[in-house]
Parts: C-alpha cells; structure tokens; sequence
C-alpha cells in the first residue's frame, strides 16, 4: 500500500498494491497496522457502512460535530465517484479548503477524511457502491452540513447541475459563512 499526500493536512490518498494472476487479482484493502504506520497516529473504525446510488447522486457535504465528530476511509467497490473533503478545522493551514479525488473500482483508491472536516461525493458513473469505515458512531443530533454549491468552495463536481440528485435535506445545507458567522 502507497499512501500519497494531499494538499489537505491530515487527509491521505491510498493506493493498495494489486497482484494480479490468470484467476483475477488480489489486494489488502485495509490492514490497521500498516495504516496507522503510514498516517502516523491511531485509528480505532468500529463501524462499516455501504451506499449504493445513482448517476448524478450527491451525498454531502456532512460532518458530525464534537464528541461525535468521525474520520473516514473511504472508497468505492462499484463504479465510480467524485469524493470531496474540506477541512474545517479552523486551527489548520488548510482550514476551508478542500479536494476533489476521483475513486473508482477500477482505481482501487481509498481517502482518509480525518475528524473536523465535511465529506462528500456525486455518482459520476451509471451507478455506484460507495463503502466507508468511521472510528464513531452516527449521532443525529450532532448531524451537521455544508451546502454542496457554496461559491466560497468553488467546487468542481465534474457533472451538469441538471443531472444533481439531492436529497431535500442536503439542498438547505447552510454555507461557509453560515456555518463560520
């Protein structure tokens, strides 16, 4: 496993060694050990959790706020994403900048989204298997979002807005300046 670094601190891009064969191929998708080696700090994931969407589905921009605040690895089984990071950890050098990573099946890549920052993805194939590990627990009353098309983030999500589907919930998502007034 390779693990690249990305303009955001804290958030690492990993890329699994692949042996492949006449049968298919073989790849450790997750070992803690080696993880926690590359990311240089623990990382305890107790829950597992897998969403299947469509072309066009946006999922995001969410976190869960202080004791329930989550970090994710996350990558996709089938198809293909654009997955979206910002940290919003406001005693970062990165605080309020995000990236934009293609993952795919083919790709085999997987993202780590540390606590303190907003996550999300859009379906840029027909359809999608997007699965993700989190070192806590969903608590809805720490439930917390960050609108998909703030004008402050500039986000490239690589589709027409018209192909967008947004659950009701994400579209009144409140914004930087909103979230940060």
């Amino acid at each position: 496993m390779q693990i690249k670094e990305t303009n955001l601190k804290d958030c690492f891009i990993f890329e699994p060694s692949i042996f492949g064969d006449e049968r298919g191929y073989f790849f450790e998708s997750y070992n803690k050990n080696k993880f926690e080696s590359l990311i240089n700090k623990p990382v305890d994931f107790i829950q597992d959790n897998e969403a299947f969407s469509k072309k066009g589905a946006l999922r995001g921009l969410h976190f869960q706020e202080g004791e329930f605040a989550q970090a994710k690895l996350v990558r996709v089984t089938q198809g293909a994403v654009i997955d979206v990071a910002v940290d919003l950890r406001p005693t970062s050098n990165t605080f309020l900048k995000h990236i934009a990573v293609e993952l795919s099946a083919e790709n085999k890549k997987q993202l780590f989204v540390p606590r303190g920052f907003a996550h999300g993805y859009i379906v840029i194939s027909e359809t999608a298997v997007f699965n993700y590990k989190c070192d806590n627990v969903y608590n809805k009353s720490s439930e917390n979002g960050l609108i998909y098309n703030d004008r402050d983030l500039n986000i490239d999500w690589k589709l027409s807005p018209s192909l967008f589907i947004i659950s009701e919930k994400d579209k009144i998502l409140p914004t930087l300046k909103e979230l940060f007034k």
